[in-house]
């Protein structure tokens, strides 16, 4: 191992690796031919304690691309199963390698991930790689969902290979750094659970308590509290996305984390014109995980986690499935709660009236019946541009609008900080489709990254609510085709 390498900052443990091996597989990247690094994510960087001029150097760029493994890495592709589309199967890391978990400076712990480094044991046929358009993509939602204030994965590095992966077309391939608090997924307890024993699936959860639940005690409940603690960071997941019109658009179960972070940024995108039939998936025809269902989803796949920890809750198995059931009986009152409160504050509304349900789901019906853009008809109302919304003007709205203005002056707090609760509370600006799209082409097509980056400066901060902003506020143009999207693989 070269200096140059041990002074990249890397500080890697690997607990994971100290698991039963039946929960992994050894796995090394396969090297590419040519690197080339296209973005770095400097203040991540920093904030895990790595150099960020050496990482630009050939020797960062190659443990970016899997040519290089830094000391202390213990590559492997980590097993789990999953329900896609309601249908069990075994699954793991087709497309990715983690090479260790990262110790940072304040002694935080993440798993850094590549994913498109190469066939793995779980690849099913699959070549392994990635091209650089769905790494791109994920690298962009990804950081504005971070900007949105949204638990999630993040993007440290996307390099291209210099290789090409034959998909339809021949396309540019590239492997992206991800960054995690874990890939500890509800798929990973379901594959436990199928073909592990009771202590190994012991030994996952005690091992999931202590990396992501800490506070919860070693007693006999644990494994309920576990299950517990799981549901409430979903329901506080959940709402947050709902509360921004995103759009997951793969709610497997392997898709799911433990640790309440979004991962697995495939077909996702986000809402333009309210409606909660939305689906912007090229495989979800049935509409499974549609922008509405995504509450029901999130609460079906968490019986899914319960089912699997059943053998730990309980020794009488009746009385662990009706511990389970009443866990999971909670997670739609979490939910709402979470999403009525979200939405309160988009409004500006600090105290809780019976009524306010009632004042919300009047406007998102309105918004729905008139096509009106989700993100900015809350930005019309944060800022009293009215004229800007489709609804300005219809009677219902003016009815509506009255009676928002009454319940806002029945609570004790001023107008001034009811504005600026909404101002951080409604973005700016969300990642339009459309930019993302040109984005991305300009990146592949023309090896332009201008684009990109600016679209990544301006949503790093999506509530500052600048005048550079504005434009990336805009809707696309009416389209008689629906937008699609594809899981990149």
């Amino acid at each position: 191992m070269t200096k140059e390498i041990k002074e990249l900052g890397w500080n890697f443990d690997n607990s994971y690796a100290r698991l039963p091996k039946s929960f992994y597989s050894s796995q090394n990247p396969v090297p590419v031919r040519s690197p080339k690094l296209i973005i770095l994510n400097s203040p991540l960087a920093v904030s895990l304690g790595l150099n960020v001029e050496g990482l630009q150097s050939e020797k960062g760029v190659g443990v970016f691309a899997g040519n290089q493994i830094p000391e202390g890495a213990l590559p492997l592709a980590q097993a789990y199963a999953g329900h896609q589309f309601g249908h069990f199967t075994m699954l793991g890391d087709g497309r990715a390698v983690l090479l260790g978990e990262q110790i940072t400076p304040l002694g935080e712990r993440f798993d850094i991930q590549l994913k498109g480094p190469g066939r793995t044991p779980y690849s099913r046929g699959g070549d392994g790689r990635a091209a650089l358009g769905p790494m791109l993509r994920e690298y962009i939602i990804s950081e504005a969902m971070n900007g949105l204030g949204i638990p999630t994965t993040r993007s440290l590095a996307v390099v291209s290979t210099g290789e090409l992966v034959i998909r339809e077309t021949d396309l540019p391939g590239a492997i992206l750094t991800r960054v995690a608090a874990s890939h500890i997924r509800v798929g990973t307890f379901q594959y436990i659970a199928k073909w592990g024993t009771v202590e190994e699936l012991r030994i996952l959860a005690d091992y999931t308590l202590t990396r992501h639940f800490p506070d919860v005690e070693a007693d006999e409940i644990r494994y309920l509290s576990l299950l517990q603690e799981v549901i409430k960071r979903q329901a506080a997941l959940i709402a947050k996305w709902q509360l921004v019109g995103f759009i997951h658009g793969v709610m497997n179960t392997d898709n799911m984390t433990i640790s309440g972070e979004t991962i697995d940024y495939g077909p996702c995108a986000f809402m333009d014109v309210y409606d909660p039939e939305t689906v912007f998936s090229s495989i979800d025809v049935q509409g499974r995980y549609a922008y509405g269902n995504q509450p029901y989803m999130a609460g079906w796949n968490l019986a899914r986690f319960a089912e699997t920890l059943l053998p730990l809750l309980h020794d009488n198995q009746e009385q662990a499935i009706k511990l389970a059931q009443d866990a999971i009986s909670n997670f739609m009152e979490l939910y709402k709660n979470n999403w009525l409160a979200g939405m309160r504050a988009k409004l500006g509304i600090f105290n809780e009236e019976k009524q306010d349900e009632t004042l919300i789901d009047d406007l998102l019906s309105m918004m729905q019946k008139y096509r009106a853009d989700y993100t900015n008809t809350f930005r019309t109302l944060t800022f009293d541009t009215l004229d800007d919304t489709v609804l300005f003007g219809t009677p219902e709205f003016t009815k509506w609008f009255e009676r928002w203005k009454e319940r806002l002056q029945r609570q004790e707090e001023s107008k001034a900080s009811s504005s600026q609760l909404m101002r951080n509370s409604n973005p700016a600006l969300i990642p339009r489709n459309h930019r993302v799209e040109a984005a991305l082409e300009a990146a592949v097509k023309e090896g332009d990254y201008c684009v990109m980056e600016k679209l990544l400066e301006v949503l790093s901060s999506p509530y500052a609510h600048t005048p550079e902003q504005t434009e990336y506020s805009t809707p696309p143009v009416p389209s008689s085709s629906p937008y699609r999207t594809f899981c990149g693989t």
